[in-house]
């Protein structure tokens, strides 16, 4: 049987302002190659797997971890020139908590299940980092599953238990025993690690590559 598809497993964190970047690029590459033959398959990485459950002021984050006022502005700077080279608008200013990501991920593995995974990954980029809402809050993750097609009402009970909560855990674990300590990190076909928010030329130069592969695997 002739090989049509490659797998894409990405490794990401909602939070994380270059995996939404490296969206965006990858988003411009399959937009420009339509007959991509890539399956995407999202996968859980918490950037701050000892955050409070309840999150914490972003600015005493980013301070503490940048060490100040100044360390924070010069460690932001790539990521607001990066942002507006691929046409995002962050709303930095709308962004006053950061939150405890892991019933986010909660969300996007549920979204898996029901085909719409890909979805819920735009859908919390959007409300965290144009939206500026607190995607670690249940009553905002409810919303954000309604405005996808999922029923809140399930999520939101799902969100109460700790459902699924150990499996995103080991999962982010499993990645990290990888090799992985970054994200967004990209692989193909289970074989070939591409790590950062990569431009949209190198995107489509791989997908035409793996294209170009699987026709010559078709032809022989």
């Amino acid at each position: 049987m002739t090989q049509t598809t490659v797998k894409l497993d990405i490794m990401s964190d909602p939070i994380c302002p270059w995996c939404y970047i490296g969206k965006t690029h990858l988003d411009k590459a399959l937009a420009a190659v339509p007959d991509h033959p890539f399956v995407i398959e999202w996968h859980p990485f918490q950037l701050n797997p000892d955050m409070p459950a309840e999150g914490m002021d972003r600015r005493a984050y980013l301070e503490g971890k940048f060490g100040g006022k100044e360390g924070a502005v010069r460690a932001y700077a790539p990521v607001v020139e990066h942002a507006e080279q691929a046409g995002l608008n962050i709303n930095f200013d709308a962004m006053q908590r950061t939150p405890n990501t892991m019933d986010a991920h909660r969300l996007i593995h549920w979204a898996g299940i029901e085909g719409k995974q890909t979805k819920a990954v735009d859908a919390l980029f959007e409300a965290y980092f144009v939206e500026g809402r607190d995607i670690g809050d249940h009553e905002v993750l409810g919303d954000i599953a309604d405005g996808i097609g999922m029923d809140a009402s399930v999520v939101l009970k799902l969100l109460q238990s700790e459902a699924d909560r150990d499996d995103i855990a080991a999962r982010d674990t499993h990645s990290r025993k990888m090799g992985v300590n970054s994200v967004p990190t990209f692989i193909v076909a289970s074989q070939h690690a591409v790590p950062g928010a990569q431009p949209p030329e190198l995107w489509e130069k791989v997908i035409q590559d793996i294209k170009s592969q699987l026709e010559t695997g078709a032809a022989q």
